[in-house]
C-alpha cells in the first residue's frame, strides 16, 4: 500500500510539473542536471531542497539510491555561486568508495561553475592529500578517521571558514564506530554553519548526533517502513554449511548471463571465494576493505563496465555505492545486522527493474534469519534447487576450494618474505594464472 501511495505521489509530482527549476534551482545548476540526466526531482529532492534553500538544517530519512546526494549537493553549490569561497563545505562518509561517488556527483554538477573538490580518505598517501588541502578546494569529502588525521598533523590546515556539514549514512558512520572522531570534528568547526543529516534509519546514536549538531531541523521523511522493493524476488536456501560453496556455483551456473552480487562476513572469505570461482573458469573479482584504494576502484570499474560479472564483496559495498546492473544479489554469509540485509538486496531491482536475491542460511543462521523475516515482514520462499545436481559439483568445487586454499598460502608466504604477490584482483584482463592455476587446469584438462 505504501509503495502505491508513494507511486500516486510521484504521479501528482509530475502532473503538478516539479521541476528543479519550481525548486528553487538556479539556471546554471538546473542545465547540469539536464547534462546528468536528471529529469524531474525524486521525493527526497522535492522535500529536502526547499528546506535547504530557505536556510534549515535538514534531517533526511531515506534509503539508499533515492537521491540523497543532489538534495544536499544542489543546495550547497546555489549556496557557494552566492558566495564563492574557498573550504566551504564538508561531506562525512562512511566509506571510501562513497566518498569518490559523492565527489564525482559534485564535480559532475559544478563542472560549468569550476567547483574544485578533495577527498580525503585512508588508503592514499597523506603527503598528496596534505598538497590537495594546500589548494583549497571549494569542497571536500572525507571518512572521518583520515580527516581528523589531517586536522591534526597537517601545517596551516583548518576548517574554520566552513559553512556547510552534510554528514551522509550518518548511522553507517556512527556504526563503524567514529563516534570520537565525528565529536573531535564538530569541536573544531564553526557553530554558525548549516548542516545537514542524511540517515537510513534513526538509531537513538543518530538521535543524539543530531541533538549535538543541528538548530531547530527539519525532518524530512520518504520511507518510514522498512521494505525491499516489490519487484525484488526475495529466497532462502537452507544448507549445511559445509555444502555453502557447492550451491553457489549451482546458482551461477544455472543463473549464468546475469550479473552477480556475492556478499561474504570477511575480507578473507571474499578472497578465497574469488579465488575459488576463478579457478572454475568463472569471471568473479573481489572488493574488501584490505584492498588498495586503487584495487577497489578498479574492482568496481571492471564489474560496472560489465568485463566482470561476479563481484564478491564485504559490507564495504552494500550501502551507497552506485552499481547500476545487478540482476542477483547472494548472501553468502547472512548479515549479522538485519538491516544490512535491506542495503545488500537493494543493490538490485534498482529503478523500475525487477531482480533476484538468495539467502544462504545454515544451522547456525536461523535466528539471524528470523530476525530478518520479522524486520522486512514478509515470509521467504524457498529457491528451488535440485540436489541431485548440485552434488554432481561437489567434486569440482572440492578440488577449486583446495587449490584456493593453496593459492591462499603462497600468496602470504610471498607476502612474509616481502616478495609482491599476485592476487585475484591484481589480474590483468589477459587472465594470467599463478603457478598453482596452472596446475589446476592441467588436472582439470586430464
Amino acid at each position: 500500500m505504501e509503495e502505491t501511495q508513494d507511486h500516486m505521489e510521484e504521479i501528482e509530482g509530475s502532473e503538478e510539473n516539479v521541476t528543479f527549476k519550481s525548486l528553487g534551482i538556479v539556471d546554471v545548476l538546473c542545465e547540469a542536471c539536464e547534462l546528468l540526466k536528471w529529469k524531474t526531482p525524486t521525493k527526497i529532492q522535492r522535500e529536502s531542497i526547499p528546506i535547504a534553500l530557505q536556510g534549515k538544517d535538514v534531517i533526511g530519512l531515506a534509503e539508499t539510491g533515492s537521491g540523497k546526494t543532489g538534495s544536499f549537493a544542489l543546495p550547497i553549490l546555489q549556496s557557494l555561486l552566492e558566495n564563492p569561497q574557498r573550504l566551504y563545505a564538508l561531506i562525512l562518509t562512511p566509506t571510501r568508495e562513497l566518498a569518490f561517488q559523492i565527489s564525482e556527483q559534485f564535480e559532475a554538477l559544478g563542472s560549468t561553475i569550476g567547483i574544485k573538490c578533495a577527498v580525503i580518505v585512508g588508503g592514499i598517501d597523506m603527503m598528496t592529500q596534505s598538497l590537495m588541502l594546500a589548494k583549497k578546494p571549494h569542497v571536500i569529502i572525507a571518512t572521518p578517521g583520515r580527516l581528523v588525521d589531517h586536522l591534526e598533523n597537517t601545517k596551516g590546515f583548518n576548517l574554520r571558514s566552513l559553512k556547510y556539514l552534510v554528514m551522509d549514512e550518518a548511522d553507517r558512520i556512527l556504526n563503524m564506530d567514529f563516534e570520537q572522531e565525528v565529536d573531535k570534528l564538530l569541536k573544531v568547526i564553526p557553530r554558525e554553519r548549516k548542516t545537514y543529516l542524511y540517515s537510513a534509519t534513526m538509531t537513538k546514536k543518530v538521535a543524539k548526533l543530531q541533538r549535538a549538531s543541528l538548530k531547530d531541523p527539519v525532518k524530512v521523511e520518504v520511507s518510514s517502513k522498512y521494505q525491499t522493493v516489490d519487484k525484488l524476488m526475495q529466497y532462502y536456501i537452507f544448507i549445511p554449511a559445509k555444502h555453502k560453496d557447492v550451491n553457489l556455483v549451482y546458482i551461477l551456473n544455472e543463473l549464468a548471463g546475469n550479473s552477480f552480487m556475492v556478499f561474504c562476513s570477511t575480507c578473507a572469505n571474499t578472497q578465497r571465494v574469488a579465488l575459488m570461482l576463478r579457478n572454475l573458469g568463472m569471471t568473479a573479482i573481489p572488493l574488501h576493505g584490505q584492498l588498495s584504494q586503487a584495487k577497489r576502484l578498479g574492482a568496481l570499474n571492471k564489474f560496472k563496465s560489465k568485463t566482470r560479472s561476479i563481484l564478491i564483496a564485504t559490507d564495504v559495498a552494500s550501502r551507497g555505492l552506485d552499481i547500476p546492473h545487478v540482476d542477483v544479489v547472494i548472501n553468502l554469509d547472512i548479515p549479522t545486522h538485519s538491516k544490512d540485509y535491506i542495503h545488500r538486496v537493494g543493490r538490485t531491482a534498482r529503478a523500475g527493474r525487477s531482480g533476484k536475491a538468495i539467502t544462504f542460511v545454515s544451522q547456525y543462521d536461523v535466528e539471524l534469519y528470523q530476525r530478518i523475516e520479522h524486520l522486512i515482514a514478509k515470509k521467504l520462499p524457498l529457491y528451488p534447487r535440485e540436489d541431485q545436481e548440485v552434488m554432481q559439483l561437489m567434486e569440482r568445487v572440492t578440488e577449486a576450494q583446495r587449490f584456493a586454499r593453496m593459492e591462499l598460502s603462497e600468496t602470504s608466504n610471498k607476502k612474509g618474505k616481502g616478495k609482491r604477490s599476485k592476487r585475484p584482483d591484481d589480474e590483468d584482463d589477459t587472465e594470467e594464472s599463478t603457478g598453482v592455476r596452472k596446475k589446476f587446469k592441467k588436472k582439470k584438462g586430464k
